[in-house]
């Protein structure tokens, strides 16, 4: 884990062509929570999603453009270095990325596919040989869900499996990876017109919290990682009343202990909190977001944070260890933030 000053360190994507500065570095206050910016580097457009490699000294972030790529940088110094061109992952607009068995592994929207990058022993990217699943099937939102819209893939707890959360096809997908090749082993549907958009695991992994975007609710489901296999249980509305238009929930995150689920709304500006209640979640309130298009969240020891993607800015909460609900402490200016993570 690479820290500054003894500070540990928070990475921030962002959207260049929305008029963010790239890949934001900042340090993270010993106390306190606060980010603190450090430096930026703009080497790929649209760094829109950023994920580590295990030891922490790899950064990985995904271009999202219509051409799609992934680029490495080494961040065992002061600042984030690329090392070795973007590789293009052979799918459109890719919204998400996560590390698995000596993969990177990419969440292609536009594409509806997901794709497997080859990481090579010193943590540099080598081009993808045949390592591109596309998705097929459709839903019944006739803008949204005219075909496949991959928009999340991550490994299970166990790390046996990839699971990817599919909004055009009302699905989540369960691969695994044989020969640098993702090969489909189980297709769950859900809800049709929900439009799933992301799955958080509960800690001890025998649950899935899938959010859905198109409807703004969340799927508890049962996950059986010896079988590789995803049960839908109940559903919750992330908001306590109806919203006035698309709500477009956004970010999902299971606290450490497992007791509380977080979830963002952009079209309402609003954090949820959620008590954990065996199958089931309780909405216990709603805060705002610190600002305004709330696009992903990340836990911390004991901080949420949020970025917010429209008004340009990344918000710090501190978690009630009782309640559970955030309390807005502060924010750092990063024009069009997308996503924050931590070494």
């Amino acid at each position: 884990m690479a820290e500054v000053g003894g500070r540990r360190r928070a990475f921030i994507g962002s959207f260049t062509a929305a008029g963010g500065p790239g890949i934001v570095t900042a340090a993270v206050a010993a106390s306190g929570g606060a980010l603190i910016a450090l430096n930026s580097v703009d080497g790929v457009p649209d760094p829109s999603y950023l994920a580590l490699a295990p030891g922490g000294d790899t950064l990985y972030a995904v271009s999202e453009t219509a051409q799609g790529a992934v680029a490495a940088y080494r961040v065992s110094g002061p600042r984030p270095e690329q090392v070795g061109p973007p590789v293009p992952v052979g799918g459109q607009e890719p919204t998400h990325l996560s590390v698995f068995a000596g993969h990177v592994l990419t969440a292609n929207y536009g594409s509806g596919s997901v794709t497997a990058v080859p990481v090579r022993a010193d943590g540099t990217l080598a081009p993808v040989p045949s390592g591109v699943l596309r998705h097929t099937g459709s839903g019944p939102h006739t803008r949204r869900q005219q075909g496949p819209h991959a928009h999340q893939v991550q490994p299970d707890p166990s790390g046996r499996w990839a699971v990817s959360v599919d909004l055009g096809t009302d699905s989540v997908r369960v691969c695994a990876l044989r020969d640098g090749a993702l090969e489909l082993h189980r297709e769950i549907a859900l809800r049709p017109g929900s439009g799933p958009r992301h799955l958080a695991f509960h800690p001890d992994g025998d649950y899935a919290y899938v959010l859905n975007e198109l409807t703004p609710t969340v799927t508890v489901c049962r996950w059986d990682a010896e079988d590789g296999s995803l049960k839908p249980l109940t559903e919750v509305q992330v908001l306590a009343g109806a919203p006035a238009g698309d709500a477009y929930p956004s970010g999902i995150v299971a606290a450490p202990d497992g007791r509380f689920v977080w979830t963002a709304t952009r079209g309402e500006d609003v954090l949820s909190t959620f008590a954990v209640e065996g199958t089931r979640l309780r909405l216990i309130g709603t805060v705002h977001c610190g600002g305004h298009w709330p696009r992903a969240l990340a836990e911390s020891e004991g901080f949420l944070y949020v970025a917010n993607e429209r008004s340009g800015d990344v918000a710090w909460y501190a978690v009630d260890p009782a309640t559970g609900l955030p309390r807005y402490e502060g924010s750092l200016k990063v024009p069009a933030a997308s996503c924050v993570i931590f070494d």
